[in-house]
């Protein structure tokens, strides 16, 4: 089978690599059907975060199920499945708690001997925590590009806005264009926000904003969006700040956007972010909250909407290509010429 393989800064190959076979008895054997490339396997892209070259890549990705273990009940063979981009047990404490994102049995999809979901297969340790099913009879291969967001990007956008509280009513800033913040807007607007701020400098990108349902655009950065959205807000700020970039530039406008006693939903991977002094949110009584989205615990609530077309942001793949062609694909990530690709085996 083929596979999508990192060899070093700026250097993606596919190669032939072994099939996956059950190893364990909660092993599952998924052929991935779509895949994708997040901004976040940029940054080893780049050469700004370390990764092994020869390593697998990939953790965006659903497919059909080929094979299972003897323990494995949450899927059978035949199953339509999504898998969240954390491998997760789904029975121990942080699991039951709503955060499969800190499971004490955690893996990652590409390391320490896991494959990476851009390939043809998989091997799926834990599948009883990591694969959900996917009704086909609701299914229609236009919508598949809609439910693979459910993978990463479409809960972690929920997520920023779970941790900023954005309730009926909030006024909500999104700061990222990129694929999460525009799936931060969708999420926002499914909670009830009444109006939304997407701080975009990239027409293209704020078109599908708007389209998610961002009420005003912000085309400035830094200082110049905070003086915007204040002025808009008659100085007062919005109730919630949803941070998708994980910037010094991006926090700093996080924090000069949102009220006292506004939130502020962090779900940027931080890069070069200096610690946060405690006064930036003590003396005006924000909230801060955020880390990597908990997307086993998302998925239940979020498929039925997905499926019934209320949430739909597959306009965030703005380019397909097949895997042979992946190399392609991130090298149109990495120069923003694209927002999202998606890869078809």
């Amino acid at each position: 089978m083929k596979a999508a393989i990192f060899q070093g800064k700026g250097k993606i190959e596919v190669q032939e690599v072994s099939d996956p076979v059950i190893q364990k008895p909660d092993d599952a054997i998924v052929r991935i059907t779509h895949s994708c490339i997040c901004g976040s396997d940029l940054w080893y892209y780049r050469g700004l975060s370390p990764r092994k070259a020869g390593s697998r890549i990939g953790h965006e990705s659903m497919g059909i199920v080929e094979a299972v273990g003897t323990e494995v009940k949450s899927a059978r063979v035949g199953d339509l499945v999504v898998m969240p981009f954390f491998i997760s047990d789904g029975t121990c404490p942080e699991c039951l708690a709503g955060m499969p994102a800190a499971c004490r049995n955690r893996m990652s999809w590409g390391d320490a001997g896991v494959d990476g979901g851009q390939g043809e297969r998989v091997r799926v340790p834990l599948a009883n925590g990591t694969l959900f099913v996917i009704p086909k009879d609701k299914v229609t291969d236009r919508m598949m590009p809609a439910l693979l967001p459910l993978s990463d990007v479409l809960c972690t956008g929920h997520h920023a806005a779970v941790c900023a509280e954005v309730k009926q009513g909030s006024t909500v800033v999104v700061v990222g264009d990129g694929a999460v913040g525009l799936c931060a807007v969708a999420a926002s607007k499914r909670l009830g926000a009444s109006r939304i701020f997407l701080v975009s400098t990239h027409e293209d990108r704020a078109a599908i904003g708007r389209k998610f349902g961002a009420t005003d655009i912000v085309a400035e950065r830094g200082d110049d969006a905070v003086e915007q959205i204040r002025k808009a807000t008659d100085n007062l700020g919005v109730d919630s700040a949803l941070e998708c970039v994980g910037t010094a530039e991006s926090w700093n406008t996080a924090f000069g956007v949102v009220r006292a006693g506004g939130n502020i939903g962090a779900v940027g991977v931080p890069h070069e972010v200096p610690d946060i002094p405690i006064v930036k949110f003590f003396w005006f009584n924000i909230g801060v909250k955020g880390g990597p989205a908990p997307v086993a615990h998302y998925i239940p609530e979020l498929m039925p909407d997905v499926l019934s077309g209320k949430l739909d942001v597959s306009a965030i793949f703005t380019k397909t290509v097949p895997l042979s062609d992946i190399a392609e694909g991130y090298k149109a990530m990495d120069e923003r010429k694209e927002i999202k690709v998606l890869v078809k085996p």
